[in-house]
């Protein structure tokens, strides 16, 4: 114990209580959280911090603008979700014993993005086959995930370099979710795809409440490559960068503002007596020996047997060591008060779940750690549970009140999603088809898509998209795709939002029409959908003359290409000239658009 921890201890000589002397003592020897080291190829800079907390909460940076890195990591969560995605285990199965509560993604979809059932969930939104770990104190990890694959030797996914030697294990979590086809992506995602969405986005359009550290970075920029030039001296936007920041990002959620980190600085009174004996009995117990230090883990992986080790080997898929089958990372007890679910499977709820499980013999099937089990006297676990919940947890964190604050998300909100607005018609079979509807209808969304399920299979669909509402159940308008359903009754419809502010406030309607002789007029129709268009945060406005490379020239190739589109007889094509309200429909209002933006010279 250095000197300065002497004085601390010396403090509580005259405390009202000889318990809470000895604790002080003991905290001071812990000390309070160590300065974020960060990496010298990565240092914190406050615009590249910004950038990074823009990334991390921008549902953009998903295919269908529904999952943002933070929609996993709130704050109020202690950096993990609220949310619950049951994944039905390796059985297939749900409800059976081997369900993973984890964390709800995106629907499958193939290479090219279109609806795609996937194995169990069909199309369904996917989850994760384990939970999500807290991206708070993350900062801290030599190597991240229950699996310990994101290693402090960050490597450049585009060029194969070593770009961080070591102490980059965030830069190496960052990127696998925005790829993972579960996640945020969908099959064969590469980084192209995601640079050039980034680029054609403004900063988080689909948020509200946006913190007002961001606001200010983001009021009078059009694009994200206004941030990555303040960020990083150029407007380049790659991977590396990305991670960069939303890493740097990350290492400035420091929850060091808890009722134990004011104990261990000198105020006795910081901890109830209750807690002050729940942390004596936890720090003599075997808890304390992986749940050690200020940061309340040694960020080992161990083999606890919460599940029989071949439902999932965990660190063994990492080390491929027969020895790490079935261990997984220690995590911290900081903000596990707030927590809301526990353990890679995500299956506890409460602490007292924990606890019990814990004093328990584990699942068969593993070789569990020699520490376990460990049991408390019943009103000792209440005095260690009254620790954990209470003084473990800093306020900031639990309130989502700076550094720990966010916008709202898009997926938080009732408005600016598909609304079903009529009924489905049966198909000859009793089947009624379903529109799948669940992008955001936002301005300027170039990839917004609408999938069709449960109609006959290899029956011809039709999407038919018009600006007047249904009459009868039934939509008549452009048809904006045609497909044969031939994955057994789905198909994907698509229609690139125009970037224009006019838009915002216009509504469309959409609804599938499947061919079927053997129904009421010849076709199986699905729900009728309401997209009612908005701006959200920024309203993107782009130059509606500019159609083709190379981008920022306006010329006669652009008049060429608009020209073909508004006559062409394809209505997917077609629609692409309709760039001025009503939308679905392409008429005189485009033509005086076109020439007025391509007059203007279009700055």
């Amino acid at each position: 114990m250095n000197a300065e921890r002497h004085v601390v201890g010396a403090i509580v000589v005259g405390a009202p209580s000889l318990v809470g002397a000895i604790l002080l003592v003991a905290g001071a020897a812990l000390g309070a959280l160590p300065v974020v080291q960060a990496p010298p190829e990565n240092p914190i800079t406050e615009a590249k911090r910004v950038l990074g907390k823009a990334l991390f909460w921008d549902e953009q940076l998903s295919i269908d603008n529904t999952v943002s890195c933070g929609s996993c990591h709130m704050a109020g969560a202690a950096g993990s979700d609220f949310r619950i995605g049951i994944h039905p285990g390796a059985d297939g199965v749900s409800p059976s014993p081997d369900d993973v509560f984890g964390s709800p993604g995106v629907i499958a979809s193939d290479d090219v993005a279109e609806y795609e059932p996937a194995a169990f969930f069909e199309l369904d939104v996917q989850a994760t086959g384990r939970s999500a770990q807290p991206s708070i104190m993350s900062m801290y990890a030599p190597e991240l995930f229950w699996d310990g694959r994101a290693t402090d030797h960050f490597v450049d996914p585009e060029s194969g370099q070593t770009l961080i030697v070591t102490g980059g294990a965030l830069e190496s979590q960052a990127l696998g979710p925005i790829l993972s086809e579960v996640e945020m992506g969908h099959a064969d995602r590469d980084w192209d795809e995601v640079v050039k969405k980034l680029e054609d986005s403004a900063p988080l359009a689909l948020a509200e409440n946006i913190p007002a550290d961001v606001v200010g970075a983001i009021s009078g920029v059009g694009s994200y490559r206004d941030l990555f030039e303040s960020a990083f001296g150029d407007s380049e936007i790659t991977p590396a960068r990305i991670a960069y920041a939303i890493a740097t990002y990350e290492r400035t959620l420091v929850p060091d503002e808890t009722p134990f980190d004011a104990f261990v600085a000198g105020d006795i009174n910081a901890m109830t007596p209750n807690q002050q004996a729940g942390f004596q009995a936890f720090m003599n117990s075997n808890c304390a020996a992986c749940h050690t230090g200020d940061q309340f883990t040694d960020h080992s992986f161990r083999n606890i047997a919460v599940r029989p080790a071949n439902q999932d080997p965990g660190r063994f898929e990492v080390t491929g060591n027969n020895a790490d089958r079935g261990r997984f990372k220690v995590p911290t007890l900081r903000n596990v008060g707030v927590k809301p679910t526990f353990m890679h499977t995500g299956e506890f709820t409460t602490l007292p779940q924990v606890m019990a499980f814990y004093r328990g013999p584990g699942a068969p099937g593993n070789n569990r750690d020699p520490l376990l089990p460990v049991a408390f006297p019943p009103p000792v676990e209440a005095q260690v549970i009254d620790f954990m919940q209470n003084a473990l947890s800093d306020p900031r964190v639990a309130n989502e009140t700076f550094p720990f604050d966010r916008p709202t998300l898009r997926t938080e909100l009732s408005d600016g999603r598909p609304v079903v607005v009529a009924p489905g018609r049966a198909a000859a079979n009793g089947m009624v088809p379903e529109v799948i509807a669940r992008s955001p209808n936002n301005v300027g969304f170039s990839a917004f898509k609408l999938g069709l399920e449960n109609a006959p299979s290899d029956a011809a669909a039709e999407l038919v998209l018009s600006s007047n509402a249904p009459i009868g159940g039934e939509l008549t308008g452009v048809i904006a795709y045609a497909t044969t359903t031939d994955l057994e009754g789905v198909a994907t419809g698509w229609w690139p939002i125009p970037a224009n502010s006019d838009f915002e406030g216009e509504s469309v309607y959409f609804q599938w029409h499947v061919d079927d002789p053997g129904t009421t007029g010849g076709a199986a129709l699905s729900e009728v959908v309401r997209l009612d268009l908005y701006c959200g945060g920024l309203c993107p406005d782009v130059c509606l003359a500019d159609r083709v490379a190379p981008e920022g020239v306006i010329d006669l190739s652009d008049v060429d290409a608009f020209i073909s589109a508004f006559v062409s007889v394809d209505a997917q094509t077609s629609l692409t000239a309709d760039i001025a309200p009503p939308a679905g429909v392409v008429d005189l209002a485009d033509i005086d658009a076109f020439i007025g933006s391509f007059l203007s010279g279009c700055p």
